[in-house]
Protein backbone atom coordinates (compact mmCIF):
# COMPACT_ATOMS: atom_id res chain seq x y z
CA UNK A 1 0.00 0.00 0.00
CA UNK A 2 2.84 2.37 0.89
CA UNK A 3 4.51 1.64 -2.46
CA UNK A 4 1.27 2.33 -4.28
CA UNK A 5 0.90 5.73 -2.54
CA UNK A 6 4.47 6.66 -3.50
CA UNK A 7 3.84 5.68 -7.14
CA UNK A 8 0.61 7.68 -7.20
CA UNK A 9 2.33 10.75 -5.71
CA UNK A 10 5.14 10.39 -8.25
CA UNK A 11 2.66 10.32 -11.13
CA UNK A 12 0.94 13.46 -9.79
CA UNK A 13 4.28 15.25 -9.51
CA UNK A 14 5.32 14.31 -13.04
CA UNK A 15 1.94 15.45 -14.35
CA UNK A 16 2.27 18.84 -12.63
CA UNK A 17 5.80 19.31 -13.97
CA UNK A 18 4.66 18.28 -17.44
CA UNK A 19 1.78 20.80 -17.41
CA UNK A 20 3.99 23.58 -16.07
CA UNK A 21 6.60 22.85 -18.76
CA UNK A 22 4.01 23.06 -21.51
CA UNK A 23 2.71 26.39 -20.17
CA UNK A 24 6.18 27.89 -20.06
CA UNK A 25 7.13 26.73 -23.53
CA UNK A 26 3.89 27.09 -25.46
CA UNK A 27 1.87 29.63 -23.45
CA UNK A 28 -1.89 29.92 -23.12
CA UNK A 29 -2.46 29.94 -26.89
CA UNK A 30 -2.20 26.13 -26.93
CA UNK A 31 -4.64 25.59 -24.07
CA UNK A 32 -7.43 24.53 -26.41
CA UNK A 33 -5.18 22.07 -28.23
CA UNK A 34 -4.15 20.47 -24.96
CA UNK A 35 -7.62 20.33 -23.45
CA UNK A 36 -8.03 16.60 -24.07
CA UNK A 37 -4.53 15.61 -22.95
CA UNK A 38 -3.81 17.75 -19.88
CA UNK A 39 -4.95 15.05 -17.45
CA UNK A 40 -3.06 12.18 -19.08
CA UNK A 41 0.11 11.12 -17.26
CA UNK A 42 2.80 9.23 -19.14
CA UNK A 43 4.98 7.09 -16.91
CA UNK A 44 8.13 7.13 -19.05
CA UNK A 45 7.26 8.52 -22.45
CA UNK A 46 5.86 11.99 -21.81
CA UNK A 47 8.76 13.90 -23.36
CA UNK A 48 10.34 13.22 -26.74
CA UNK A 49 13.90 14.33 -27.47
CA UNK A 50 13.65 15.26 -31.15
CA UNK A 51 16.80 15.61 -33.25
CA UNK A 52 16.48 18.17 -36.04
CA UNK A 53 18.70 16.50 -38.61
CA UNK A 54 19.46 19.64 -40.63
CA UNK A 55 20.76 21.65 -37.67
CA UNK A 56 21.81 18.98 -35.18
CA UNK A 57 19.68 20.68 -32.52
CA UNK A 58 17.80 18.50 -30.02
CA UNK A 59 14.40 19.81 -28.95
CA UNK A 60 12.35 18.48 -26.04
CA UNK A 61 8.65 18.21 -26.86
CA UNK A 62 5.71 16.65 -25.09
CA UNK A 63 4.56 13.45 -26.78
CA UNK A 64 1.40 15.05 -28.13
CA UNK A 65 3.13 18.22 -29.34
CA UNK A 66 5.60 16.00 -31.17
CA UNK A 67 2.83 13.90 -32.70
CA UNK A 68 0.99 16.94 -34.04
CA UNK A 69 4.07 17.54 -36.17
CA UNK A 70 4.42 13.90 -37.20
CA UNK A 71 0.80 13.31 -38.23
CA UNK A 72 0.64 16.59 -40.14
CA UNK A 73 3.88 15.70 -41.95
CA UNK A 74 3.18 12.03 -42.63
CA UNK A 75 -0.49 11.95 -43.71
CA UNK A 76 -2.57 14.32 -45.88
CA UNK A 77 -4.95 16.33 -43.73
CA UNK A 78 -7.82 15.68 -46.14
CA UNK A 79 -7.76 11.99 -45.22
CA UNK A 80 -10.58 10.74 -43.00
CA UNK A 81 -10.37 11.48 -39.29
CA UNK A 82 -10.26 7.76 -38.42
CA UNK A 83 -7.29 7.30 -40.74
CA UNK A 84 -5.56 10.23 -39.04
CA UNK A 85 -6.30 8.67 -35.65
CA UNK A 86 -4.76 5.40 -36.84
CA UNK A 87 -1.70 7.34 -38.01
CA UNK A 88 -1.46 9.03 -34.61
CA UNK A 89 -1.52 5.69 -32.76
CA UNK A 90 0.97 4.12 -35.15
CA UNK A 91 3.32 7.13 -34.95
CA UNK A 92 3.09 7.15 -31.14
CA UNK A 93 3.84 3.41 -31.12
CA UNK A 94 6.80 3.81 -33.45
CA UNK A 95 8.17 6.56 -31.19
CA UNK A 96 7.71 4.57 -27.99
CA UNK A 97 9.31 1.53 -29.64
CA UNK A 98 12.39 3.63 -30.40
CA UNK A 99 12.49 4.88 -26.81
CA UNK A 100 11.82 1.40 -25.42
CA UNK A 101 14.38 -0.46 -27.53
CA UNK A 102 16.97 2.29 -27.74
CA UNK A 103 17.44 5.01 -30.33
CA UNK A 104 20.04 5.00 -33.09
CA UNK A 105 20.67 8.62 -32.08
CA UNK A 106 22.72 8.74 -28.88
CA UNK A 107 21.64 12.27 -28.03
CA UNK A 108 17.95 11.96 -28.94
CA UNK A 109 15.03 9.56 -29.02
CA UNK A 110 14.18 10.10 -32.68
CA UNK A 111 14.93 12.43 -35.61
CA UNK A 112 12.70 14.37 -37.99
CA UNK A 113 13.76 12.66 -41.24
CA UNK A 114 11.33 10.22 -42.89
CA UNK A 115 14.12 8.15 -44.45
CA UNK A 116 15.68 7.59 -41.01
CA UNK A 117 12.91 7.70 -38.42
CA UNK A 118 9.64 9.47 -39.23
CA UNK A 119 8.84 12.86 -40.70
CA UNK A 120 8.05 15.86 -38.50
CA UNK A 121 7.17 19.48 -39.26
CA UNK A 122 6.70 22.42 -36.92
CA UNK A 123 3.26 23.98 -36.54
CA UNK A 124 4.51 27.24 -38.02
CA UNK A 125 5.89 25.57 -41.15
CA UNK A 126 2.87 23.32 -41.52
CA UNK A 127 0.41 26.21 -41.36
CA UNK A 128 2.45 28.14 -43.92
CA UNK A 129 1.95 25.33 -46.44
CA UNK A 130 -1.85 25.38 -46.16
CA UNK A 131 -4.23 27.93 -47.67
CA UNK A 132 -4.91 30.66 -45.14
CA UNK A 133 -8.65 29.97 -44.97
CA UNK A 134 -8.01 26.28 -44.14
CA UNK A 135 -5.23 26.60 -41.59
CA UNK A 136 -7.30 26.69 -38.43
CA UNK A 137 -9.66 23.84 -39.40
CA UNK A 138 -6.81 21.69 -40.71
CA UNK A 139 -4.76 22.09 -37.55
CA UNK A 140 -7.81 21.38 -35.41
CA UNK A 141 -8.33 18.14 -37.32
CA UNK A 142 -4.72 17.09 -36.69
CA UNK A 143 -4.87 17.86 -32.98
CA UNK A 144 -8.23 16.13 -32.66
CA UNK A 145 -6.81 12.93 -34.17
CA UNK A 146 -3.86 12.97 -31.76
CA UNK A 147 -5.78 14.03 -28.65
CA UNK A 148 -8.59 11.50 -29.24
CA UNK A 149 -6.05 8.68 -29.06
CA UNK A 150 -3.84 10.07 -26.29
CA UNK A 151 -1.70 7.44 -24.59
CA UNK A 152 -2.70 4.62 -26.93
CA UNK A 153 -0.09 2.40 -28.56
CA UNK A 154 -0.08 -0.93 -30.40
CA UNK A 155 1.42 -3.86 -28.50
CA UNK A 156 2.31 -7.49 -29.15
CA UNK A 157 2.92 -9.75 -26.13
CA UNK A 158 2.82 -6.69 -23.92
CA UNK A 159 5.51 -4.70 -25.73
CA UNK A 160 5.25 -1.85 -28.27
CA UNK A 161 5.54 -3.05 -31.85
CA UNK A 162 7.88 -1.79 -34.53
CA UNK A 163 5.04 0.03 -36.23
CA UNK A 164 6.14 0.44 -39.82
CA UNK A 165 3.85 2.27 -42.22
CA UNK A 166 3.96 3.42 -45.83
CA UNK A 167 1.96 5.32 -48.43
CA UNK A 168 0.31 2.71 -50.66
CA UNK A 169 0.72 -1.08 -50.66
CA UNK A 170 -0.53 -1.61 -54.19
CA UNK A 171 -3.19 -3.95 -52.84
CA UNK A 172 -1.03 -6.19 -50.63
CA UNK A 173 1.43 -5.37 -47.85
CA UNK A 174 4.88 -6.96 -47.57
CA UNK A 175 6.72 -8.88 -44.85
CA UNK A 176 9.82 -7.39 -43.23
CA UNK A 177 12.26 -10.10 -44.31
CA UNK A 178 11.54 -9.44 -47.99
CA UNK A 179 12.54 -5.80 -47.58
CA UNK A 180 15.33 -5.67 -45.01
CA UNK A 181 16.19 -9.35 -44.52
CA UNK A 182 16.43 -11.06 -41.15
CA UNK A 183 13.41 -12.55 -39.42
CA UNK A 184 9.80 -11.58 -39.93
CA UNK A 185 7.86 -10.01 -37.10
CA UNK A 186 4.76 -12.09 -36.27
CA UNK A 187 2.61 -8.95 -36.22
CA UNK A 188 3.81 -7.73 -39.63
CA UNK A 189 2.23 -10.23 -41.99
CA UNK A 190 1.23 -9.69 -45.61
CA UNK A 191 -2.42 -8.60 -45.81
CA UNK A 192 -4.66 -7.51 -48.64
CA UNK A 193 -6.43 -4.19 -48.74
CA UNK A 194 -8.91 -2.73 -51.20
CA UNK A 195 -9.55 0.76 -52.49
CA UNK A 196 -5.94 1.83 -52.90
CA UNK A 197 -6.25 2.05 -56.68
CA UNK A 198 -8.38 5.19 -56.21
CA UNK A 199 -5.31 7.15 -55.06
CA UNK A 200 -2.60 8.80 -57.15
CA UNK A 201 0.04 6.93 -55.13
CA UNK A 202 -1.18 3.60 -56.56
CA UNK A 203 0.48 3.63 -60.01
CA UNK A 204 3.48 5.33 -61.56
CA UNK A 205 5.89 4.86 -64.45
CA UNK A 206 9.53 5.65 -65.07
CA UNK A 207 10.99 5.69 -68.58
CA UNK A 208 14.74 5.69 -69.17
CA UNK A 209 17.00 5.28 -72.16
CA UNK A 210 18.99 2.07 -72.39
CA UNK A 211 22.18 3.99 -71.73
CA UNK A 212 20.65 5.50 -68.58
CA UNK A 213 19.64 2.06 -67.31
CA UNK A 214 23.12 0.67 -67.85
CA UNK A 215 24.74 3.73 -66.30
CA UNK A 216 22.59 3.52 -63.15
CA UNK A 217 23.32 -0.20 -62.73
CA UNK A 218 27.06 0.36 -63.20
CA UNK A 219 27.12 3.00 -60.46
CA UNK A 220 26.74 0.18 -57.93
CA UNK A 221 27.78 -2.78 -60.11
CA UNK A 222 30.66 -1.60 -62.35
CA UNK A 223 30.94 -5.08 -63.90
CA UNK A 224 27.43 -4.91 -65.36
CA UNK A 225 26.93 -5.44 -69.09
CA UNK A 226 23.53 -5.57 -70.81
CA UNK A 227 22.93 -6.76 -74.35
CA UNK A 228 19.62 -5.08 -75.14
CA UNK A 229 19.33 -7.13 -78.34
CA UNK A 230 18.90 -10.23 -76.18
CA UNK A 231 15.36 -11.21 -75.20
CA UNK A 232 16.71 -11.82 -71.70
CA UNK A 233 18.34 -8.39 -71.37
CA UNK A 234 16.20 -7.67 -68.30
CA UNK A 235 14.39 -10.53 -66.58
CA UNK A 236 12.32 -10.68 -63.43
CA UNK A 237 13.30 -14.04 -61.98
CA UNK A 238 11.25 -14.28 -58.79
CA UNK A 239 8.39 -12.56 -56.97
CA UNK A 240 7.53 -12.41 -53.28
CA UNK A 241 4.17 -13.70 -52.09
CA UNK A 242 2.85 -10.14 -52.14
CA UNK A 243 3.68 -9.74 -55.84
CA UNK A 244 6.80 -7.60 -55.43
CA UNK A 245 9.97 -8.31 -57.35
CA UNK A 246 12.26 -10.50 -55.28
CA UNK A 247 15.04 -11.02 -57.83
CA UNK A 248 15.69 -9.32 -61.18
CA UNK A 249 18.51 -9.73 -63.68
CA UNK A 250 20.03 -6.88 -65.66
CA UNK A 251 22.35 -8.49 -68.22
CA UNK A 252 25.02 -10.32 -66.24
CA UNK A 253 24.02 -8.84 -62.87
CA UNK A 254 21.37 -10.26 -60.56
CA UNK A 255 19.97 -8.02 -57.82
CA UNK A 256 16.99 -7.87 -55.47
CA UNK A 257 13.85 -5.96 -56.29
CA UNK A 258 14.49 -3.74 -53.27
CA UNK A 259 17.92 -2.81 -54.63
CA UNK A 260 16.46 -2.16 -58.08
CA UNK A 261 13.93 0.17 -56.47
CA UNK A 262 16.76 2.09 -54.80
CA UNK A 263 18.97 2.24 -57.89
CA UNK A 264 16.24 3.59 -60.17
CA UNK A 265 14.32 5.59 -57.58
CA UNK A 266 11.13 3.59 -58.07
CA UNK A 267 8.17 4.20 -55.78
CA UNK A 268 7.87 0.50 -54.99
CA UNK A 269 9.47 -2.89 -55.56
CA UNK A 270 6.23 -4.05 -57.19
CA UNK A 271 7.03 -3.38 -60.82
CA UNK A 272 7.19 -4.77 -64.34
CA UNK A 273 9.59 -3.80 -67.13
CA UNK A 274 8.76 -3.01 -70.76
CA UNK A 275 11.66 -3.06 -73.20
CA UNK A 276 11.38 -1.16 -76.46
CA UNK A 277 13.33 1.76 -77.81
CA UNK A 278 13.36 2.84 -74.17
CA UNK A 279 12.98 1.00 -70.86
CA UNK A 280 9.77 1.61 -68.91
CA UNK A 281 9.18 0.55 -65.31
CA UNK A 282 5.49 0.17 -64.48
CA UNK A 283 5.19 0.53 -60.71
CA UNK A 284 2.34 -0.34 -58.37
CA UNK A 285 2.21 1.11 -54.85
CA UNK A 286 4.37 3.62 -53.01
CA UNK A 287 6.82 2.77 -50.24
CA UNK A 288 8.38 -0.34 -48.74
CA UNK A 289 4.96 -1.94 -48.23
CA UNK A 290 5.47 -3.06 -44.62
CA UNK A 291 2.82 -2.41 -41.99
CA UNK A 292 -0.03 0.07 -42.37
CA UNK A 293 -0.83 1.50 -45.76
CA UNK A 294 -1.87 5.12 -45.29
CA UNK A 295 -4.07 5.24 -48.38
CA UNK A 296 -5.43 1.82 -47.42
CA UNK A 297 -6.27 3.20 -43.98
CA UNK A 298 -8.14 6.09 -45.57
CA UNK A 299 -9.97 3.73 -47.93
CA UNK A 300 -11.05 1.60 -44.96
CA UNK A 301 -12.17 4.68 -43.03
CA UNK A 302 -14.32 5.76 -45.96
CA UNK A 303 -16.19 2.44 -45.74
CA UNK A 304 -16.90 3.00 -42.05
CA UNK A 305 -13.93 1.39 -40.30
CA UNK A 306 -12.67 3.07 -37.13
CA UNK A 307 -9.02 3.51 -36.24
CA UNK A 308 -8.92 0.36 -34.10
CA UNK A 309 -10.28 -1.76 -36.98
CA UNK A 310 -7.73 -0.21 -39.33
CA UNK A 311 -4.85 -1.00 -36.99
CA UNK A 312 -6.02 -4.55 -36.35
CA UNK A 313 -6.24 -5.13 -40.09
CA UNK A 314 -2.68 -4.13 -40.81
CA UNK A 315 -1.01 -5.53 -37.68
CA UNK A 316 -1.69 -9.17 -36.80
CA UNK A 317 -2.68 -10.36 -33.29
CA UNK A 318 -1.97 -7.02 -31.63
CA UNK A 319 -3.65 -5.04 -28.86
CA UNK A 320 -4.27 -1.32 -28.55
CA UNK A 321 -3.34 -0.35 -25.00
CA UNK A 322 -2.63 2.70 -22.89
CA UNK A 323 0.89 3.46 -21.70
Amino acid sequence: MYLYVLQFQYCLLINLIHKKYRLIIFGDTNAKENEDVRNYTYSNYGTVRLLHADTGEVENLSMEQYLYGVVSAEMPVDFSLEALKAQAVVARTYTVYKMFKGSKHSEADICDKADCCQAWISKENRLAKWDENERESNWQKITTAVNATVGKIVTYNGEPINAFFHSNSGGTTETVANVWGGSNYPYLQSVETSGEDEYTQYASTLTLTKDEVLQKIQETHPEAQIDFNSENAIQILEYTDSGRVKTVQFGNVQISGVEARTIFGLRSAKFSVDIGDTITFNVTGYGHGVGMSQTGADAMAKTGANYEQIINHYYTDVKIENI
